[in-house]
């Protein structure tokens, strides 16, 4: 079958995860309950942690006319990705697009470069279900918080002094070999000071995961109690980053989800970040983050890879994440986005006139970007020029209509769609209110 128009709306499925929020909470839920489907209804005591839009054999998206596999249809119709994708990356999707709608605690995790993941699934292809790198980016659609990378050393070395609990899991001789270690260069640039100061974060790390469980839950009874009784005085007052009464919240708050957890600790060794609607971070693989709360789009390479080692009942692989991580560490700043103005997108006149944008997240590697469009007027237009690459596109509020060739289809709040390559694609509001969506697309340079 040959697609005369590559527009596609899709049907996606939805994950029910513990940490997500639960019934009409769930963005991920009320954007799925937006297109029909005959196995799909909000129930108000169940929990909707993602919502997936792509080719992953987990949880496939599909043509909601057809019912036929998006899969199927772009290794059918090879047009639709670009000959060049179908080299590169087998003729499947190279992103996975994600709605995150997290109510608590997502493990504290990383996701493996290529070659760990092609070891992992060869290994124990249970836990690790394919053999991709997992790099992602998160953009905010409501406030969000979360654990991501590792704090300055300073800050690290601040709390192992100011937070007794902390010092006595890890005990005193690693905290003082850590110590001893990073002194007078902490920020060094110098590529051999860096490379000894890794080493000595990771030994400082792994005796903390490497703690006995007894010891673990004895130290969290004390730093609880800390974090009641002192209040803004809580681990010396906070770090540069984080006052003493945020991190005393913090630690309550993530102890009433998983009480006595490993991740109680680590949140002194990670940057906590919070998010405004808009805001982004890119995640390397091989880095570390816990995500907290709060909506989110989420882009990822197409893999569904996660190491675990705290904040779950799950599997733990604690050794293979000690290895693995990069233990790159700097402020949450330089994980976070800079958005530009989209070049490749033309507004008409009265999208111009009422401050509307089209702009993109361009993180540092090949399989995806994001394009966020917000249109504040009726009638105001975004015009996409063809790109040599497959594009999914979701609507996260507002009513309006998108248009491929002779095709226009209605759009609005929770809709998705594919628009296969090379095709030009209009988004025209239907309203005064703000019409946005989110365009995951795939366009390799060079190309």
């Amino acid at each position: 079958m040959v697609l005369q128009v590559p527009l596609i709306r899709l049907q996606c499925g939805v994950n029910s995860y513990d940490w997500g929020k639960v019934g009409q909470a769930s963005a991920a839920a009320k954007y799925a309950s937006a297109t029909p489907s005959d196995d799909f209804s909000i129930l108000e005591d169940k929990p909707y942690a993602e919502l997936w839009m792509g080719t992953h054999p987990s949880l496939p998206s599909r043509d909601l006319s057809t019912q036929r596999s998006l899969l199927d249809l772009v290794q059918d119709n090879q047009a639709l990705m670009s000959q060049s994708i179908n080299q590169r990356y087998g003729q499947k999707l190279p992103f996975l697009f994600k709605v995150l709608s997290i109510r608590k605690a997502l493990s504290i995790q990383a996701h493996p470069n290529k070659k760990l993941a092609e070891q992992l699934h060869a290994k124990d292809p249970r836990n690790y279900p394919d053999d991709n790198h997992k790099p992602e980016m998160t953009i905010a659609i409501t406030p969000f918080d979360g654990l991501c990378g590792f704090r300055p050393l300073q800050e690290i070395s601040h709390f192992l002094s100011t937070v007794p609990s902390l010092r006595s899991l890890l005990g005193g001789s690693a905290v003082d070999s850590f110590k001893s270690a990073i002194a007078g260069h902490e920020t060094s640039e110098d590529e051999a000071v860096t490379k000894r100061n890794k080493i000595a974060l990771q030994k400082a790390f792994a005796a903390l995961m490497n703690a006995e469980k007894d010891a673990i839950q004895s130290a969290a009874k004390d730093l609880v109690a800390s974090a009641t009784k002192d209040g803004e005085d809580f681990a010396g007052g906070g770090g540069p980053s984080n006052g003493g009464a945020e991190l005393a919240n913090l630690v309550l708050r993530l102890d009433s989800q998983f009480p006595g957890d490993i991740g109680l600790f680590v949140l002194f060794f990670l940057n906590y970040v919070k998010m405004e609607p808009g805001e982004a971070m890119f995640l390397k693989a091989d880095d570390i983050h816990a995500y907290l709360s709060g909506d989110i789009i989420e882009c990822m390479a197409s893999s569904d890879n996660v190491v675990r080692a705290g904040f779950t009942p799950k599997f733990k692989d604690v050794s293979n994440l000690i290895s693995m991580l990069t233990y790159n560490y700097a402020p949450i700043s330089e994980q976070k986005m800079t958005p530009v103005d989209y070049p490749y997108v033309t507004l008409s006149s009265s999208a111009y006139s009422s401050n509307s944008s089209s702009i993109l997240y361009d993180p540092p590697i090949e399989e995806f970007s994001v394009v966020k469009t917000e249109l504040n007027k009726n009638t105001a237009k975004a015009t996409f020029d063809g790109i040599d690459g497959p594009s999914i596109i979701i609507c996260t509020e507002g009513t309006g209509k998108l248009s491929v060739g002779p095709k226009s289809e209605e759009i609005k709040s929770g809709y998705v769609f594919f628009v296969g390559a090379t095709a030009e694609a209009v988004l025209e509001s239907a309203e005064d209110e703000p019409f946005v969506t989110f365009k995951a697309f795939c366009e390799l340079s060079g190309t």
